[in-house]
């Protein structure tokens, strides 16, 4: 009797499969779920595709495959390419005025958290005009974007380039166009629903920017940080941008601008306002602006240079209507005639008086520690306007 109640009690053998089992079950049930998820990723991105095609927007690929198995979802994209549609006034043809081409697009999410997508873009991209050869390339060291809210609108949406540069192609030869250090676009919903008056909040950085060909001032790198807020859209829902800023414009839309800071060597330029649209597209509002070291840029404008050449009619027309070159060159002739090197003098201080007359247009002011002067940046139907000067023309938007 004493040696059975010694003996050991047996265990059931279920217990010894049990953890395995049930690891083997949650296993194949993860794996179902990840070929399920994987099987919709096609049918959501025809479906953003079909969404995006009605504003005017074809994406395609010569290549999709889907990977990433156990906890991610990729899906690859190679020769992607995206094209811009328009259509003709009371037709129905279409017209691609503008196809862009790179490489490859990598788009991973998380099993766990579907909605929020983060891709990489693979350079170089190219851009043509109407099915011509590239005329443009787009190149970066490190390209990659953030997207909350998929497969609906997007609620927020972030873009970030390093060593972003842009040229110009001509045969086998590049101009380089604009180039940057790092650019960051972060855009997200702030007030409203998609559906419903939705306003927009977005952010802009550019560090060590600069573009070529265009003015002497654009071509010195440049640090810029712009927050601005867009009000006045109706809905998300897919249309051409035409149609969207007509609609914008009707709702009495604008682009209230928070904050900007732009900086150029010892150049420091500070900036808030509110820009609308007129019944024909173009812009209206004013914008304050204080600016600090702006007697620095004047030499870059090229007054004396434009003095010594004579002044074109077009600048004439700009800050002087109804002036002729004529009438400068003769009276800087007559000058020189009536106290020889009177012309002269007048030409070499050209940049001085410039300076003053910007200086009188605004108020004395601080800036970052620095003496500055506060204007206002006028658009009177897009007319541009420094204090009383015109300084420029803004083509209509739609």
């Amino acid at each position: 009797m004493s040696d059975i109640a010694l003996a050991p009690r047996r265990r059931p053998l279920w217990r010894l499969f049990f953890m395995p089992v049930l690891l083997l079950i949650a296993a194949a049930g993860w794996s179902a779920f990840w070929f399920y998820a994987a099987s919709e990723v096609d049918g959501s991105v025809d479906a953003w595709r079909a969404r995006e095609a009605k504003s005017g927007r074809l994406y395609d690929c010569a290549r999709r495959t889907v990977a990433g198995f156990p906890f991610r979802l990729e899906v690859r994209c190679d020769g992607a390419s995206v094209s811009l549609v328009s259509q003709t006034a009371g037709s129905a043809a279409t017209q691609t005025p503008l196809t862009a081409k790179l490489g490859e697009i990598l788009v991973v999410a998380q099993v766990y958290d579907p909605k929020r997508l983060i891709a990489e873009f693979t350079a170089p991209a190219t851009i043509s005009d109407r099915g011509q050869l590239p005329s443009m390339t787009v190149n970066w060291s490190k390209a990659r974007s953030s997207v909350v809210g998929l497969p609906g609108v997007p609620q927020r949406v972030s873009l970030v380039f390093d060593n972003p540069e842009i040229a110009a192609v001509n045969g086998p030869a590049q101009a380089p166009q604009a180039r940057a250090k790092h650019i960051e676009l972060h855009s997200r919903q702030l007030e409203g629903t998609p559906n419903d008056r939705p306003m927009i909040e977005t952010a802009l950085s550019i560090a060590a920017g600069s573009v070529q060909g265009v003015h002497p001032l654009l071509a010195e790198p440049f640090d810029a940080d712009v927050r601005a807020i867009l009000s006045g859209l109706k809905d998300f829902s897919p249309k051409p941008w035409p149609e969207r800023l007509r609609e914008l414009q009707a709702a009495g839309g604008h682009v209230e601008i928070v904050q900007s800071r732009i900086q150029q060597g010892d150049l420091i330029a500070v900036a808030a306002g509110s820009l609308g649209l007129t019944v024909n597209g173009r812009l209206d509002g004013e914008v304050q602006m204080t600016v600090a070291g702006i007697e620095k840029v004047i030499p870059a404008l090229g007054i004396e240079k434009m003095l010594e050449q004579g002044v074109p009619q077009a600048t004439l027309d700009r800050v002087a209507p109804g002036v002729k070159t004529q009438d400068v060159n003769n009276l800087l002739g007559a000058l020189d005639r009536a106290i020889p090197g009177l012309g002269k003098v007048v030409k070499q201080n050209a940049t001085v008086g410039v300076a003053a007359g910007l200086n009188a247009l605004g108020k004395e002011a601080v800036l970052e520690g620095k003496k500055a002067r506060a204007f206002p940046l006028r658009f009177v139907d897009g007319q541009v306007f420094l204090g009383p000067l015109k300084v420029g023309q803004i083509p209509p938007l739609f």
